[in-house]
């Protein structure tokens, strides 16, 4: 059985459906803070915080858990900024709870979701994963320091892991079963979505004097389902003996800010009202990820790499949004 942490959440939501539909159990351990209980589905579900080392110590005895894939975290880059304090606490302070847990109790494997805000500022493009990480935001350098624990851990202790360095999550379950629901929400894809059919009055645009074609950021766009199947791929290897491993996910493709307000254009059909809005703090330039590390340990590939495709099932969720 797998425990996911912060398995109500957006990205943790579609790794449980993922796994399920391929016939294996899957516990869900998530507070709700951030998370939905509906999205979920029919999944066993544990409302707990993760830094309570009872409950964790209740799981471990009380389910054949044999490993934790751990989504539970805060994805803010301007809140990290701006409140440092809560993301060391969640991302570090949650992990090392979780980690010694872990321990005790002999679970073997690990895979963590981890981000490209690990690696800064880039310095060349597409990254791979030797390119130096060098975090501009506290929310980077907490991942940052949750690689090097679980490293740690397992040097000392033996519990192998995987992290996945995923690039910006996108898209939705492509049958609308669940999909992106955040309070506020962030995440551009949506945010564009939502000026599209009236919930918001427009989208910002963070910055157009960016060294980029247009002058605005470049990200590289992977789709939710993309990013449960490389999670799934990653235990599987864990569980057939590899070692523990980093690897990036990302579509290997970048698209400007100004690409995906068209996308969304074409898509929807509406046209959709944009600002102008100075820079945001700890916003790199460009973003573009090497996956072929993953795809050739892995057997990895994206299956919806097509921005269009991505923007297409967001906007099927936003149409039929259950919560």
């Amino acid at each position: 059985m797998i425990l996911v942490t912060g398995g109500a959440g957006y990205i943790g939501s579609h790794y449980v459906l993922y796994e399920r539909e391929r016939g294996n159990e899957a516990l869900v351990l998530d507070d709700l803070s951030l998370g939905h209980r509906e999205a979920v589905l029919d999944a066993p579900l544990i409302v707990a915080d993760l830094s309570n080392e009872a409950v964790l110590d209740a799981v471990f005895r009380s389910y054949p858990i044999d490993a934790v894939v751990h989504f539970a975290a805060l994805a803010s880059v301007p809140e990290s900024v701006a409140k440092p304090h809560r993301y060391y606490r969640h991302h570090v302070a949650h992990t090392i709870t979780l980690l010694d847990a872990m321990r005790r109790h002999s679970i073997p494997y690990l895979v963590f979701s981890s981000s490209c805000a690990t690696y800064g500022d880039p310095q060349y493009t597409p990254m791979d994963e030797r390119h130096p990480q060098n975090p501009i935001n506290p929310y980077g350098e907490s991942k940052r320091i949750c690689e090097r624990m679980m490293q740690s851990f397992d040097e000392a202790y033996g519990l192998r892991y995987v992290s996945l360095r995923y690039f910006n999550a996108s898209g939705a379950d492509p049958e609308a079963r669940i999909g992106e629901s955040h309070d506020p929400e962030t995440h551009l894809i949506p945010i564009v979505l939502q000026a599209a059919n009236g919930k918001r009055r427009s989208v910002a645009v963070y910055g157009n004097d960016y060294a980029t074609p247009d002058g605005t950021c470049i990200r590289d766009y992977v789709h939710v389902n993309d990013l449960a199947q490389a999670h799934a791929l990653a235990l599987d290897r864990l569980r057939a003996g590899g070692p523990s491993a980093t690897y990036n996910v990302g579509s290997g493709t970048g698209h400007s800010v100004q690409d995906v307000i068209a996308a969304c254009r074409e898509v929807t059909g509406r046209q959709i009202p944009v600002e102008e809005a100075p820079r945001r703090a700890g916003d790199p330039p460009i973003l573009v990820a090497s996956s072929a590390k993953a795809e050739a340990e892995l057997g990895w590939r994206p299956q919806y790499a097509d921005l269009h495709t991505i923007v297409e099932t967001a906007w099927r969720w936003e149409e039929n949004r259950r919560f």
